[in-house]
């Protein structure tokens, strides 16, 4: 039970530390946001951005990573 518990602190903490990363590195990183199938609107005084396929790529890492560390 303790165990589980610090594998959970643990892996919240390398996702804090992945997250830190990708809003530092995020402006260096062009494609982000800006992939085929993400939704950009932009109007003169208004801008939507609504980065769908970035979404699902991030989506279908993190289930990845779950699911290989819910085998283990």
């Amino acid at each position: 039970m303790v165990g589980d518990i610090g594998r959970i602190i643990i892996f919240i903490g390398l996702l804090v530390v992945v997250i830190g990363f990708v809003f530092v590195l995020g402006s260096k990183l062009p494609f982000i946001g800006k992939l085929p199938g993400d939704i950009a609107i932009e109007k003169r005084n208004y801008s939507f951005h609504f980065p769908v396929t970035t979404c699902i790529i991030i989506s279908i890492i993190l289930s990845f990573v779950l699911w290989f560390l819910n085998k283990r």
